[in-house]
């Protein structure tokens, strides 16, 4: 009888050790994103807003340098406005390794407000669109593409 519970608290010992080893956040030399929050999947005359919160994780903590957005329009892939923002800079902020956070990008639909970017969709028909999102830091390493949700652009 005491063998066995000598053999399950060194089994406890080992299970409990294991799961302490395990970190839950890997931080990678490589930029990681993902998406905290969209603001909303339908855009429109008197709902013009459109608002995306990244997460990021990041070993070095070197991440201020250029977040790329690319809007894809499926109904006008060649619609006016912004297909294609490039060289967001990333502002300035305190590095530190193993750096996490979330960087806020906004768009108006239609409308000069603020000092979004203005996107734009097909005009006279409802258009949907899905925005691409990928992060390169100080060292030149770049992030996986993040990919939204289709967001239904209406006429």
């Amino acid at each position: 009888m005491k063998l066995q519970g000598t053999k399950l608290l060194i089994i406890t010992g080992l299970l409990l050790f294991i799961v302490m080893g395990c970190d839950k956040t890997t931080f990678t030399t490589k930029p990681q994103i993902s998406f905290k929050n969209i603001s909303n999947t339908t855009l429109s005359a008197t709902n013009p807003i459109l608002f995306f919160e990244i997460r990021f994780t990041d070993k070095e903590g070197d991440v201020q340098d250029t977040l790329w957005v690319q809007k894809i329009s499926k109904v006008c892939p060649n619609s006016p406005g912004v297909q294609f923002i490039s060289k967001n800079k990333v502002p300035d902020f305190t590095s530190v390794p193993n750096q996490e956070g979330v960087l806020e990008i906004g768009f108006a639909y239609n409308a000069n407000i603020g000092n979004y970017p203005v996107i734009t969709g097909c005009g006279n028909k409802t258009d949907t669109a899905t925005f691409k999102f990928w992060l390169r830091d100080k060292a030149k390493n770049i992030s996986d593409t993040l990919v939204s949700p289709p967001i239904i652009l209406l006429r």
